[in-house]
C-alpha cells in the first residue's frame, strides 16, 4: 500500500504569497502533490525558485489575461499525461483547469468562476459547472478514478458558512449554485471533507474586509472530491486553517493506493 498526500490552496497571486514564505512553508510540508489556483501570472512573471521546486514537477496554466486567475501543480509524482483544456474556448482562456493522468486516478486542479460580478459571470459560471459534470461523467464513466479539487467559489449548506440568511441571496450561496452541488454529488460524487468532519464553523475563505478571519466568519469555498468508487481509499480529509497569506486556507487530503 502506499499513502498520497494532495494538498490545495487558492493562493489569491503566487507572486505574492511568494513573498509571504510560500516556498518555505512548502518546504516544511510533507506532501506529493500541491495544487493551486488564482495564480495571477504568467510563467515568464514567476521567479526560477517558483517554476523550479526541488524534487517536485512543476507545471502552470495562466489566463490569457494578465493577472487573473490561473493553476499551478507542483507534483513529485510525474503523471503520465497532463492537459490544460476543458476543450470549450470561454473556459480555456481564463486558465480554470489542469488534469493529470496518474497510473492509478486522474486528479483535477480546476477553479471555478465566481458569479458575483454580473449575471453574465453567474450564467458563466454556471455552464462551467455544467460542463464540469458532463466532464467528470465522460471521465468516470469510462472506468477512471477521478480526484477533483479547488475552489468551487460555492459554499453548499447552510453549515458550511457562518452567515447564511444574510448571504442567501449574494453568489456563493444562491439556491441555483447550491442545487448545481446537490446534483453533482447526486451522480456518484463525494466532498471528502464531509465524510470526516460534521461540525459547523469549518472554513476555508475569509473576506479581507471586517477582520472576518480573526472572528471565524467565513465560507467553506474550498473541496477535495472523489468519485463514489473511489472513496474508500480516502484516508483523511481537512483544512490547515491555521496557514496564512491568502484569503483562503489550504486543504488537504490523503488516500491510500
Amino acid at each position: 500500500m502506499t499513502n498520497i498526500t494532495l494538498l490545495s490552496w487558492n493562493v489569491n497571486g503566487i507572486r505574492a504569497i511568494h513573498r509571504k514564505g510560500f516556498l518555505e512553508w512548502f518546504e516544511g510540508v510533507d506532501t506529493d502533490i500541491l495544487c493551486l489556483q488564482e495564480i495571477k501570472a504568467n510563467v515568464e512573471q514567476l521567479p526560477k525558485k517558483l517554476k523550479d521546486v526541488p524534487n517536485y514537477h512543476s507545471y502552470f496554466n495562466p489566463a490569457e489575461r494578465k493577472g487573473y486567475s490561473g493553476v499551478a501543480t507542483y507534483t513529485s509524482i510525474k503523471p503520465n499525461e497532463i492537459s490544460n483544456s476543458f476543450n470549450i474556448k470561454k473556459f480555456d482562456i481564463e486558465g480554470r483547469f489542469q488534469r493529470f493522468d496518474f497510473d492509478d486516478f486522474i486528479l483535477l486542479n480546476i477553479y471555478y468562476p465566481n458569479g458575483g460580478m454580473s449575471d453574465e459571470r453567474l450564467q458563466y459560471k454556471l455552464e462551467f459547472y455544467d460542463a464540469f459534470l458532463t466532464y467528470t461523467n465522460n471521465l468516470r464513466d469510462q472506468g477512471n478514478n477521478i480526484i477533483i479539487c479547488g475552489d468551487l467559489n460555492t459554499a453548499h449548506k447552510e453549515i458550511d458558512i457562518a452567515r447564511p440568511k444574510e448571504n442567501s441571496k449574494v453568489s456563493g450561496f444562491l439556491p441555483i449554485e447550491r442545487k448545481w452541488i446537490d446534483k453533482f454529488l447526486a451522480n456518484g460524487y463525494v466532498d471528502t471533507f464531509r465524510m470526516f468532519n460534521d461540525k459547523p464553523d469549518q472554513y476555508t475563505w475569509w473576506s479581507y474586509r471586517t477582520r472576518a478571519r480573526t472572528r471565524n466568519v467565513g465560507w467553506r469555498l474550498d473541496y477535495f472530491f472523489v468519485n463514489e468508487e473511489f472513496k474508500d481509499n480516502v484516508l483523511d480529509s481537512y483544512i490547515l486553517s491555521d496557514v496564512m497569506g491568502s484569503d483562503h486556507a489550504p486543504i488537504g487530503l490523503e488516500i491510500e493506493l
